[in-house]
């Protein structure tokens, strides 16, 4: 296959390279000597795909500290999947160009609930069934994992395993147990497999609804599956495994970079945030690991940018000690150091200028809503000075772009919000044209708010379609001239709604989308929301129910039997002072806030000198 890939495939196809492997520092095990073989499936383009985290961590630890093999597959792009299919050329992966179907393992991410057609399309290019009922004894096991898994149900026919919470401990054990049980009917395999923390196998559930549709109960169908399935939790993460010879793509992907994990979690509590409460607690890299790990990506790589990645990099402890070392470092080198968006109430200018003399670039800041009394129904515990004052101090030291992150659609929005977000940002341009010489470029990107799963505010409804337009349309008559506004899709959006608080019954509706030709649905020129909306009408879904529809509190959630740590009934508690417009402070600089996470998962609460009330909290 391969000769015939090189020869007389790649050269008909655009971007052929996302095709062909043979990057520097790819991994090739023996395929005879392997215990279990898995290929890691990324359900987007190649670019999108090796920008990815988290798929850098599985395949060097997997590859580098196990006895098994994983290699890597993207979506390929529909001209390269005409021909594929055209040629009956299957799926493959770029470290052996095997077919995807002489796997023991194929493992998927999801990362973005749109992408489940595309999981369906490679299963399918891969010549796998699609259902999981109808895969045979010979099929792969077919996995996913990732964020969207928290809340597994609308997916569940189709997958054999889900793995929920940190894969760095997970996988390697999870493989251990296929492998171990390599001799066994499926049926015993999968149910050993669920002796393990963080794995759920969806056939062995039962679930029952009432006649609103919503669950009356979900439950083992066999003795000995738990009833609630754990989320697994890395507890060191510095002594965590993390690459320090990524692959090196031979063309530009979205993230082009050095990556440091600097911290995993986020205690921030903004009511929105599914990130925020899922990946409870917080832990942290030691600077020394990091600037190890720094050095050896810079060696193996030439990378010339290192970005210090986490949900809220400014809340690292050690975050100015390590940029400016990293800086003193690499600067002299021309190196660049990088934050993704800040904090308004953690930023400092002098830190942002510190690891931009090597290169400036735009002064990201994310302060999500336009109000104050908005800011404290979502928890963003920043103020309108916070920000005005950071904008000035960047202005003032010589920076002529600003890009700002807000979410429209909000509970309890109002038309008084959403002039807020206009005034807020014509005052930024204000202070802008105030302190520079040349024309100041403001920006905002308006993200529409979508309710997740184990969020204080999954008992809120999603605003409509019709609404969203609304709220863009009069946002579009109200900016001011140097501010550019740019509006997150409000159909994929509402799509996004349907999937993150859904449950078992639209895997008809999924299939039904994907028949019609759904996919690639995160990219718009390949988005086809009508056929998504006819697939709902021919499988009798009403996709309103999981999004404009308010649940109530007595409702049972299809993720209801995940354990993330952190308790239903602080999250109701959350959802009702934001109602009230009370603010929850961060429990590291203040007291214990009662989320759960601590007594759950066996954390330390380590009082800080001087000041009994405020503690970080420390597996």
């Amino acid at each position: 296959m391969k000769e015939k890939l090189f020869k007389d495939i790649l050269p008909k196809v655009s971007k052929p390279v996302r095709y062909m492997g043979n990057e520097l520092n790819i991994i090739r095990k023996d395929w005879n000597k392997a215990k279990t073989r898995m290929a890691f499936a990324f359900p987007d383009v190649y670019e999108v795909g090796m920008s990815h985290v988290g798929g850098k961590i599985l395949y060097g630890l997997i590859n580098e500290t196990t006895e098994h093999l994983l290699e890597r597959t993207f979506a390929p792009w529909p001209d390269m999947e005409e021909v594929m299919r055209r040629e009956n050329i299957p799926l493959y992966t770029l470290e052996s160009y095997r077919p995807l179907r002489d796997f023991d393992v194929i493992g998927f991410t999801m990362q973005y609930e749109l992408s489940i057609t595309n999981i369906l399309n490679m299963l399918d290019l891969a010549g796998i069934p699609l259902w999981s009922n109808e895969r045979d004894e010979k099929s792969p096991l077919v996995v996913v994992g990732g964020p969207v898994v928290f809340n597994p149900e609308p997916y569940a026919d189709f997958i054999d395993v889900f793995l929920i919470g940190d894969g760095e401990e997970l996988l390697p054990e999870f493989l251990d147990a296929v492998y171990a049980t390599k001799d066994l009917p499926k049926a015993e395999r999968l149910l050993k497999m669920t002796k393990i923390e963080g794995v759920y196998v969806p056939r062995f559930y039962e679930v029952e609804y009432n006649e609103d549709g919503t669950v009356k109960k979900m439950f083992p169908k066999i003795p000995g599956v738990p009833e609630k399935v754990k989320k697994r939790v890395v507890k060191d993460l510095d002594s965590a495994y993390f690459p320090e010879k990524p692959i090196l793509p031979y063309m530009n992907v979205v993230h082009d970079r050095a990556v440091l994990e600097v911290m995993r979690g986020c205690q921030r509590g903004c009511r929105f945030c599914h990130a925020g409460i899922v990946y409870r607690p917080v832990r942290e890299r030691s600077i020394d690991t990091l600037k190890k790990q720094a050095e050896a990506q810079i060696k193996n790589t030439g990378y010339e940018e290192i970005s210090l990645t986490s949900l809220s990099t400014l809340d690292y402890s050690g975050v100015e000690k390590l940029a400016r070392e990293l800086v003193a470092e690499f600067g002299a080198r021309g190196i660049g150091i990088s934050l993704p968006s800040l904090r308004v109430d953690a930023f400092s200018i002098d830190l942002a200028n510190e690891i931009q003399k090597v290169r400036k670039t735009t002064l990201t800041l994310a302060p999500e809503a336009g109000t104050q009394r908005m800011r404290n129904i979502i928890n963003k515990n920043v103020t309108e000075e916070q920000l005005l004052e950071a904008v000035e101090a960047a202005f003032k030291s010589g920076w002529n772009s600003v890009k700002l992150y807000f979410m429209i659609g909000l509970p309890e929005e109002t038309e008084e919000d959403l002039d807020g977000i206009i005034e807020l940002l014509d005052k930024v341009r204000n202070i802008g044209r105030r302190y520079s010489k040349r024309a100041v470029e403001v920006r905002a990107s308006l993200a529409c708010f979508v309710p997740k799963a184990h969020t204080p505010f999954q008992w809120q409804p999603q605003a409509s379609i019709t609404e969203l337009e609304a709220k863009i349309k009069y946002m579009n008559s109200k900016k001011g001239k140097n501010i550019k506004l740019s509006f997150h899709d409000s159909r994929t959006s509402y799509l996004e709604g349907v999937m993150s608080r859904g449950n078992r019954k639209l895997s008809k509706a999924i299939y039904s989308a994907y028949k019609k030709g759904c996919k690639f649905d995160g990219w718009t020129e390949y988005f086809h929301f009508d056929r998504w909306m006819e697939a709902f009408r021919e499988t009798d879904i009403d996709p309103d129910f999981w999004t404009v529809r308010k649940p109530s509190y007595e409702e049972i959630f299809p993720w209801d039997f995940i354990d993330i740590g952190v308790t239903k009934a602080f999250l109701k508690s959350e959802n009702e002072k934001a109602l009230k417009e009370m603010t929850t402070p961060d429990c590291r600089h203040d007291k214990c806030t009662g989320c759960g996470i601590c007594p759950r998962f066996g954390v330390d609460i380590d009082i800080r000198e001087g000041d009994k009330n405020a503690h970080s909290c420390r597996i």
